[in-house]
């Protein structure tokens, strides 16, 4: 999805000399991020700058060895948010909120209400620094609606090709 959004922004914006990173990398908990953050984005000084983490941090502690807890999550995702005003007081940040579609391969109904917890604290967060927010839980929710989770995810945590493009739309809502 941010390829698709970048593409995007930069075909109807020509003339502003757009610059695009994407640093995502899959699977990271909100402490790789912090660990790479000066490198990947800090160093790059963005004016905007959109953060979706969290259902990692879940889903790792389901057997991946990971043992991160709600509050090493709420606490370590607010200091990477502090780092960043600090160091880049005047960037529009966006939050997406971590998405989980059940009966998907690696969603089940026993994620639940877990992981609502970590919804809620991308949710607060985003209030607290100000950045606007992506609901994408209620995004993918009203998709399911039109065609079953399978057409949007392949697992229920990535998106395949239709949810690249319903999540970059949401991303170039933010936009206008």
């Amino acid at each position: 999805y941010p390829f698709i959004a970048a593409s995007e922004l930069l075909l109807n914006n020509p003339s502003k000399k757009l610059k695009i990173y994407n640093r995502a990398i899959s699977g990271n908990v909100v402490p790789q991020l912090a660990a790479r953050w000066d490198d990947d984005c800090l160093e790059l000084k963005p004016d905007i700058l959109s953060i979706l983490i969290g259902v990692n941090d879940y889903w790792h502690t389901l057997g991946g060895g990971y043992k991160g807890t709600i509050e090493s999550y709420t606490q370590d995702y607010r200091a990477l948010l502090e780092r960043t005003r600090k160091a880049l007081p005047g960037v529009k940040l966006i939050i997406g909120e971590p998405y989980a579609i059940p009966g998907v391969k690696a969603v089940t109904e026993s994620w639940f209400p877990a992981f609502n917890a970590y919804q809620k604290v991308a949710r607060q967060l985003a209030q607290e620094f100000d950045a606007s927010w992506i609901p994408y839980q209620a995004i993918y929710d009203k998709a399911i609606k039109a065609a079953p989770a399978s057409y949007w995810t392949p697992d229920g945590v990535h998106p395949n090709a239709a949810g690249d493009a319903l999540m970059a739309r949401a991303v170039l809502d933010v936009f206008k």
